[in-house]
């Protein structure tokens, strides 16, 4: 695995993992997001479009509008190429968070 600065790309991650899970509308994942992280992530509109607009021409996610109620609604749900990046940004996620403990308990880390 290369050696990072820094861990790019988790918030895609996080929207991959929701998708993993079911197919959502925008702001649904944003309040998912926000439940689930207790509000550490608590993204805004302007962020999250963007971010699923490179996804989608990632080939990650697609992407269908549905009208319920007289309200229009974009439904993303994951591909299953979007399914290997999600387990590929897992595995990468996974050794950032060692490298980090390693750092932070003085040592090397050697997870199980």
């Amino acid at each position: 695995m290369p050696r990072e600065k820094g861990m790019p790309g988790g918030t895609e991650m996080l929207l991959l993992s929701l998708l993993s899970r079911k197919e959502m509308y925008g702001y649904e994942m944003i309040a998912t997001l926000r439940e689930q992280s207790d509000h550490v992530f608590d993204l805004k509109a302007g962020t999250l479009y963007p971010l699923l607009h490179g996804l989608e021409r990632e080939g990650w996610v697609t992407s269908r509008d549905e009208v319920a109620k007289n309200r229009a609604r974009r439904y993303y749900a994951i591909t299953p190429a979007g399914r290997a990046a999600l387990e590929e940004q897992k595995a990468r996620w996974d050794a950032y968070a060692a490298g980090v403990r390693g750092v932070l308990e003085g040592g090397a880390y050697c997870g199980a």
